[in-house]
């Protein structure tokens, strides 16, 4: 449990935007996440944290916004793959804000509460279980955010890939509700938005 709270804290760091915290805690992350079993949680941060270490930090930023804020097949947010911006969506939010209001947890900066790196915040302070299910409950979302980043060949991927590792295997259900969304992108009202389209030849 102790090392599932530290893979977890390390990864919400490592999803934040690449700010001064991140760089200025480089060594004390490596050295957490190099006390965690060996095995692909452990690699996977590790290779996240030697990009992080050749790479500036504007430019980290310049690519983190890129991808999470620009491409919405990367969208961080898990309720979103779910719900799309309909009305529902408000209610799977609320389900996450009752999760961190029953564990003490407020995020810093008016962060949505379904952002991948709160909920893995959420485990690391210790709401293990909670967090967990509520990272299984959007397995589908996590799995095609994963998928995507590593289609746009973001070192990100590592670190979902990570969070995902924590997790029981994806069982049929899983992967069919990946597949569809894969095909179909998530429920749409009539907002006047553009098509959600996973596979964005474009992008």
């Amino acid at each position: 449990m102790t090392a599932l709270r530290t893979a977890h804290m390390v990864a919400s760091v490592l999803l934040g935007y690449p700010d001064d915290r991140l760089y200025g805690a480089r060594d004390v992350l490596a050295e957490a996440v190099g006390e965690l079993p060996a095995g692909e949680v452990r690699d996977r941060l590790t290779a996240f944290l030697q990009h992080v270490a050749v790479t500036a930090q504007a430019d980290l930023a310049a690519h983190y916004v890129a991808t999470f804020d620009l491409k919405r097949r990367c969208c961080p947010y898990l309720t979103y793959y779910a719900y799309g911006d309909t009305r529902k969506r408000g209610g799977a939010l609320l389900r996450f804000k009752h999760a961190l209001r029953r564990a003490g947890f407020e995020p810093v900066g008016g962060e949505l509460p379904d952002h991948v790196a709160v909920v893995c915040e959420l485990s690391g302070r210790g709401a293990v279980w909670e967090a967990r299910r509520l990272l299984q409950e959007h397995r589908a979302g996590l799995e095609l955010l994963r998928t995507a980043l590593e289609q746009e060949r973001s070192p990100y991927a590592d670190v979902v890939a990570a969070v995902t590792a924590t997790l029981p295997p994806a069982g049929p259900r899983e992967r069919e509700a990946a597949l569809r969304l894969a095909a179909e992108g998530p429920p749409a009202e009539e907002v006047g938005m553009e098509p959600y389209a996973v596979m964005e030849a474009s992008r």
